[in-house]
């Protein structure tokens, strides 16, 4: 059986490809074994290969397997693995609303408001793509393969889902197999909705039926589905977040997480608010945000919740505390909203103050920075020219008034760093980072211009200029791709696919490639 899908390259031209629809095929496997692989983009039968596994039999992760990596505080990702970055669960639809005011907090008035306003089935212009459709829509405006592996359901929501996710070019990946399927019913099936609420004062509430139940909204879900993991061992990367418990259960989580570690997929983990929750939630809830702590490569918290999660108040001393205990982790970023953001590593501190904007909203600035930190980790940047340019996309959002495809677009991002001013508290900075100017640790900071003679061995102060004349180019190569980069962007896809032994025809027609797997 044959698997179709067709791929649009970044411009159309008659020459790519050398115009001519000869199909680029690899050699035949001699195995006979085959499974059906669903590819970004494309759809093939893999045949099926034994991998060597370095979990234990019951396939709990062995923490000392992984020291080794622990002290590596440089990113290191597969470069043959076709997709840049895949979001685990946490898809969701908003329905956006202005409201006179926000309702109380309490929970019974929070449900009660919520029923009433889905009694009546709001204009589709309220709609818009939630949860980690927005970080993976910000992170392909950037150029990036995205992935989406979650659940949604049949009806409209889940169909408007699935057409925005589309239309941004991002693949969407099911999370349950057939056996979930049939136990679940009713509502428990269809696509979770989150009520943004929104005052005159631009203040947020949010409210979805995940809030008000003791389990999450996909409990019926056991087990990854074989496409869930393919689409986690294609990736380079894994994006998970607290939010994804409300759906998921800390069981199926965790296994996505060893799944990822296995095979050698980088882990990214932004707890969120659900963090605090999740540290003194049920023991299976604990255990897995402590397992998300030890085996993530990369993890991203707030000022508030990285200090929720460590009890320290200091940024920095926290974010070496998270270091400390983690087993795989080689970045501890902390966001500081408008001061700005810290990158911790086990030899280093690096601090870049925020971007001056007119900030009109904010919701969607965390998913649009986690965007440009994966970027940056794939790209193997330097960590202030990764810290300036997540500050930068995040701002990019903010000027704009909502999520899902209202995040920033690159033109925007790009727009802002030519113009760029930082928001530059000296105050702010010279007290954080006063207790931290020793020997221990190298101190990056990202300054508004070069200051002669401010620069120690181990104290560098990096001027905003010299960041963005070296972003600017590799940001605008992207920004306007050739057939070149198109067909060289192709090739980790194509390698891969030979790798795994995967039979691929990729065939130009005019506009589009036809990628086919027999």
């Amino acid at each position: 059986m044959h698997h179709y899908t067709i791929l649009k390259p970044p411009i159309s031209s008659p020459l790519l490809l050398n115009q001519n629809p000869n199909p680029l095929i690899f050699p035949p496997s001699t195995r006979s074994t085959l499974s059906i692989l669903n590819c970004i983009h494309f759809s093939t039968s893999k045949l099926q290969t034994s991998t060597s596994s370095s979990s234990s039999s019951n396939g709990a992760v062995s923490v000392k397997d992984w020291n080794l990596t622990k002290n590596s505080s440089s990113s290191s990702v597969n470069s043959l693995k076709p997709v840049d970055i895949s979001t685990l669960g946490n898809l969701c639809v908003d329905i956006v609303l202005n409201v006179p005011k926000l309702p109380s907090p309490l929970r019974h008035h929070r449900q009660a408001y919520m029923q009433q306003l889905a009694a009546s089935p709001p204009d589709k212009k309220y709609w818009e793509a939630g949860g980690n459709c927005n970080m993976a829509i910000a992170a392909a405006r950037l150029g990036l393969i995205c992935t989406t592996i979650g659940h949604v359901g049949t009806e409209i929501y889940g169909q408007f889902l699935k057409d925005v996710l589309r239309d941004e070019g991002i693949h969407m990946v099911g999370m349950s197999d057939q056996t979930d399927l049939v136990t679940a019913s009713g509502s428990s099936y269809e696509t979770l909705l989150c009520w943004v609420l929104v005052d005159p004062l631009q203040r947020h509430g949010f409210c979805s039926r995940a809030d008000f139940s003791n389990e999450p909204a996909f409990s019926w879900m056991r087990r990854l589905s074989e496409e869930a993991k393919m689409g986690i061992k294609k990736s380079k990367i894994l994006f998970c977040n607290g939010y994804g418990f409300d759906e998921l259960s800390p069981g199926l989580i965790t296994s996505a997480l060893d799944y990822a570690v296995d095979v050698g997929t980088s882990v990214f983990f932004d707890p969120g608010p659900r963090g605090k929750s999740l540290s003194s939630g049920t023991p299976e809830e604990r255990r897995a945000l402590n397992q998300f702590l030890m085996m993530s490569d990369v993890i991203l918290v707030t000022s508030d919740e990285v200090e929720s999660l460590t009890g320290i108040g200091d940024p920095v001393l926290a974010g070496q505390e998270l270091l400390r205990k983690g087993v795989r982790t080689k970045w501890v970023i902390v966001k500081m909203g408008a001061k700005g953001s810290i990158l911790v590593t086990s030899s280093s501190i690096s601090c870049a103050p925020g971007f001056k904007v007119n900030v009109i909203d904010t919701v969607g600035c965390g998913d649009s920075y986690v965007s440009a930190i994966a970027f940056g980790y794939i790209h193997n940047m330097s960590m202030i020219n990764t810290l300036a340019f997540a500050n930068a996309v995040g701002a990019a959002t903010a000027m704009g008034c909502g999520a899902g495809r209202n995040v920033a677009t690159l033109e925007q991002v790009i727009k802002l760093m030519k113009g760029s001013k930082l928001n530059e508290d000296e105050q702010f900075w010279n007290e954080l980072l006063h207790e931290h100017l020793d020997y221990q640790h190298d101190v990056n900071f990202l300054t508004k211009m070069d200051i002669n003679g401010n620069n120690s061995s181990r104290h560098n102060s990096i001027p905003l200029q010299q960041v963005v004349s070296e972003l600017l180019p590799k940001l605008e190569s992207a920004h306007v791709p050739s057939n070149e980069a198109f067909v060289i962007g192709m090739m980790p896809l194509l390698i891969y696919c030979r790798q795994e032994r995967i039979q691929v025809a990729a065939i130009w027609y005019g506009k589009f490639i036809l990628v086919t797997g027999f």
